[in-house]
């Protein structure tokens, strides 16, 4: 009834765009973020667009998000430091002002949820799937608190537990792995539930039982590019279906 292989016991969600509508809050953070950096540097700048988040920033920790969208503009900067502030020219320090933004937002307007999602993980829990939030981001804990839903969730594996445990960001598929063990389940038991474009890839080089692409704008083509197995808009589609 979830639209899974027999075989999954597990279930590992991305976070932004998957079951938080916070992934457009991260793209408008980004966006003003790299703006006004591009700006500083050069006034006639051709501005952050939507195809630039979703090729180089979507999905990935957030310093990779920086020096991969700044590599395409041909910009190189130092990595700098956890400690440096919003404004220094380093991508710790352009890191460092996209979070600051984040947070705000956060912080003033809350966290809506996908409604379509929240009835899909209510219903793997009561088919007894284990379930794990698998982000990049490093407010994963706090996100999840503010939605509402931690009582539906069995393991977190967000940029802290990454940073922790040294694990690679996606496109890689260190993260997934280790939501995996932590819910004690193999690669093919599990099913990987991704809208960036990296985050499905991740998924399919990590050998999951089932890659499911989310597709909140407009990437279908691009999901299946990268290996999922079936993309939907929203995941309450997939119940009652069968792959």
């Amino acid at each position: 009834m979830l639209g899974l292989p027999d075989d999954i016991r597990a279930c590992l969600f991305d976070l932004d765009g998957v079951l938080t509508q916070t992934a457009k809050v991260h793209q408008a953070a980004w966006k003003r973020t790299f703006d006004e950096f591009l700006r500083s540097r050069d006034p006639g700048a051709a501005e952050f667009s939507a195809d630039d988040y979703n090729q180089y920033v979507d999905g990935k920790p957030r310093k990779d998000g920086v020096r991969d969208f700044l590599t395409s503009r041909g910009i190189t900067l130092p990595e700098g430091s956890d400690d440096d502030l919003a404004d220094a020219p380093t991508v710790a320090g352009v890191a460092t002002r996209k979070n600051e933004l984040i947070m705000a937002e956060l912080d003033e307007h809350g966290v809506q949820v996908y409604e379509g999602s929240m009835r899909y993980l209510r219903a793997a829990r009561d088919a007894g799937l284990a379930t794990a939030v698998v982000t990049a981001s490093a407010n994963g804990e706090h996100v999840v608190a503010v939605a509402g839903f931690a009582d539906l969730i069995d393991a977190r594996v967000d940029g802290v537990v990454a940073a922790t445990e040294g694990l690679r960001g996606k496109p890689a598929p260190d993260t997934f792995l280790a939501g995996a063990r932590a819910l004690g389940v193999e690669p093919a038991q599990a099913a990987v539930f991704e809208d960036a474009l990296s985050g499905v890839a991740a998924g399919r080089a990590g050998g999951f039982g089932y890659v499911v692409g989310v597709d909140r704008v407009g990437q279908a083509d691009g999901l299946r590019e990268r290996g999922a197995d079936v993309v939907v808009t929203d995941l309450d589609q997939l119940l009652g279906e069968t792959p």
